[in-house]
């Protein structure tokens, strides 16, 4: 059987640290965005003209850029969500760049996080943005409602190893689920100490949470449109799990299945190798929700498949679904 194979198509050399890039909905151009060796911030739009990467804008700003999303926007307005290392949120118009359509003293620390919803959705509810920053804080923007976040999960001061300057936890990570409809939404959010929550925005009130060996670098649920069904969690040290949703066990919680050397390399031969690095993001095949992509500090990429066990609910001994 032949080995996948992963052709480079384009290469661009840039003279700033990239720290995340997007697609642009419906269309083949692409945004990157940085920060520049003085920290200010750069936001560059390539497009694939045939054989190359052409160079059609490039913005500049006095604080550097660290996560982006397009989730909120319309598939017309194109409207990006931006959030900088002073903590600021903007919402940008890529064609009128110059005047955010919305900007807001967010944090006080860097945004690490950002996810949206809504924009892109049938009857799923508000346009919404969630950010998650060194302050630890955690909060949901509705842009129309104006510099207020409609929800603020600030957690409380504390002391002791590992706190930042805020006295709280860095949170790493962020994304929505269950965003099927109007009425259900939920925020995974994940930390620095490995804290992994899930926070019920409807109650108000925290769903269920745990605690990871390793601090966590990404989540993503495996699909917007349908009740939430899979998260897959990124971790250091190599670290990668996959939670089943559909059923929640009244003390176990989520059941999971994990990978501890998810940031190693994988030779020709298909033997794993090098250190235990980081897996920095996780990303599913909008086409298939059983296939996601991990990405190591190796510089490795992995293909991965999830299979169902053939019973994924089954009664415990106390009479629960398990």
């Amino acid at each position: 059987m032949d080995k996948p194979q992963m052709i480079e198509h384009l290469h661009e050399s840039v003279s700033y640290t990239v720290y995340d890039t997007k697609w642009i909905p419906l269309s083949a151009k692409f945004v990157v965005l940085g920060s520049k060796a003085n920290s200010q911030g750069v936001l560059d739009i390539f497009e694939l003209n045939e054989d190359k990467l052409v160079k059609i804008k490039s913005i500049d700003k006095k604080v550097a850029f660290k996560c982006g999303t397009f989730g909120a926007a319309s598939l017309r307005n194109r409207h990006m969500a931006i959030g900088d290392f002073e903590g600021r949120l903007q919402v940008l118009d890529l064609e009128h760049p110059d005047l955010a359509v919305y900007n807001v003293k967010a944090h006080k620390g860097i945004i690490n996080c950002i996810d949206a919803i809504g924009g892109t959705q049938v009857d799923c509810g508000a346009p919404e943005i969630v950010t998650g920053s060194r302050d630890g804080a955690v909060k949901v923007w509705d842009i129309r409602q104006g510099q207020a976040p409609v929800v603020d999960i600030s957690p409380p001061p504390q002391m002791g190893d590992g706190i930042n300057k805020c006295g709280t936890r860095d949170c790493w990570a962020v994304a929505f689920g269950n965003t099927f409809n109007s009425e259900e939404r939920v925020v995974a959010a994940g930390y620095d100490n490995g804290d992994l929550k899930l926070f019920d925005l409807r109650s108000l009130a925290v769903r269920w949470e745990t605690t990871l060996k390793n601090g966590i670098c990404g989540l993503e649920f495996d699909r917007r449109d349908i009740p939430m069904n899979k998260l897959g969690v990124t971790t250091l040290e190599g670290g990668l799990l996959v939670y089943d949703l559909r059923t929640q066990h009244a003390t176990k919680g989520f059941s999971y299945v994990e990978e501890r050397n998810a940031g190693r390399s994988v030779g020709t031969n298909g033997v794993i190798s090098g250190p235990k690095a980081t897996v920095w993001t996780v990303r599913h095949l909008p086409q298939n929700r059983d296939l996601f992509l991990t990405g190591g500090g190796t510089g490795s990429i992995r293909l991965w498949q999830y299979e169902y066990p053939d019973k994924r609910v089954i009664d415990d001994t106390d009479g629960s679904k398990l």
